[in-house]
């Protein structure tokens, strides 16, 4: 039904953010000249659109020096044609420069070619007021 190497590139993402070894991952799953777009630009940072594994391992490095992971729920792999997956993140984190903790919630929208990620698109929750 869908692409075994899009499902097996799926679970291995939605597998390394359960174990924490998404930064191995980026090596592993994402193709050199991908491309993430995230919801906004953050104050101070470049953004929203990395183009090439080197920003976007800089991207992650980033979130992991200025946040605090508490909590992670990783819900998905789930499928869409024969190139794309989705998966649900619901983190609880604490903000190092500011020491806010949130709750967060995102939806990550992944295009994968030959096994590869090729492109991601964050989709993020604004919380209730």
């Amino acid at each position: 039904m869908f692409d075994p190497k899009l499902m097996e590139c799926a679970n291995e993402l939605v597998k390394g953010c359960r174990e924490e070894t998404t930064d191995a991952n980026l090596d592993k799953l994402y193709a050199e000249n991908c491309i993430s777009v995230e919801a906004a630009s953050e104050p101070g940072r470049p953004g929203p659109e990395f183009s090439g594994l080197a920003a976007i391992k800089e991207k992650h490095d980033y979130w992991n020096t200025s946040a605090q992971m508490h909590s992670l729920n990783v819900d998905g792999p789930f499928f869409h044609g024969g190139d794309k997956f989705s998966v649900i993140f619901d983190m609880d984190v604490t903000m190092k420069d500011d020491g806010q903790r949130m709750q967060m919630r995102e939806i990550g929208v992944y295009t994968a070619q030959n096994g590869q990620i090729v492109r991601e698109e964050f989709f993020f929750a604004m919380p209730q007021a």
